[in-house]
């Protein structure tokens, strides 16, 4: 009678080369995420700027599981769930953290980066229910509905320009604003236009 083999290493055996690609994705998105906490905890700012740019690399990746998804001819739904739980983290929560480590930690702030993440969340769950409806005979999907969430990269780099010039903080640029009980930087309404952007319908981006 033959043994069984553990479960968790018939999964592993079925992920493909794409997927294992896709888990380098969230992984750099996670370690951003510790970065960002050891920048907060130590205020060193090589760990701000490594979580930073851990998150152009997570890009990287998330552009070759796809073209060897492609390649290979290997596409399953699996594959996207993955795909997309990896983008919440790398360009979703990642940002959202490194903007909260950068000093945007006011009432408003926070309530800003939710809906940025939310956003996300709602722009990726959107794009894997009608994926089959998008999709061309080779699984290529033509169009995104609203900006892709690694757009949330344009946010990483403008925080990467205040970190090189050392407006963190207190510093960073256009000040506080005080409204009602809750301060807002005024920078991270920055995250409310790309969220927003995220999540229109009306915005139609061809997938390269």
């Amino acid at each position: 009678m033959a043994t069984p083999r553990p479960a968790h290493l018939s999964m592993i055996r079925s992920f493909h080369l794409a997927d294992f690609l896709t888990l380098g994705n969230a992984a750099c998105g996670t370690i951003s995420i510790f970065a960002a906490i050891v920048y907060v905890d130590t205020r060193h700012l090589t760990a701000l700027t490594t979580a930073m740019a851990l998150l152009p690399l997570g890009l990287v990746l998330d552009v070759l599981d796809g073209r060897v998804a492609r390649w290979r001819q290997r596409h399953s739904a699996m594959g996207r769930e993955l795909d997309s739980l990896a983008d919440v983290i790398s360009f979703g929560v990642a940002p959202a953290t490194l903007a909260y480590a950068a000093g945007m930690r006011g009432a408003w702030d926070v309530v800003v980066l939710v809906y940025f993440v939310c956003c996300g969340v709602s722009r990726l769950a959107r794009f894997n229910v009608t994926a089959e409806e998008l999709s061309t005979t080779t699984g290529k999907v033509k169009y995104f509905e609203g900006t892709p969430i690694p757009s949330s990269l344009l946010l990483v780099g403008v925080l990467a320009v205040c970190a090189i010039r050392g407006w963190l903080g207190d510093e960073l640029p256009l000040g506080t604003v005080l409204l009602g009980v809750g301060i807002l930087h005024p920078l991270a309404l920055q995250g409310a236009l790309s969220g927003s952007l995220m999540i229109s319908k009306t915005l139609r981006i061809p997938k390269l």
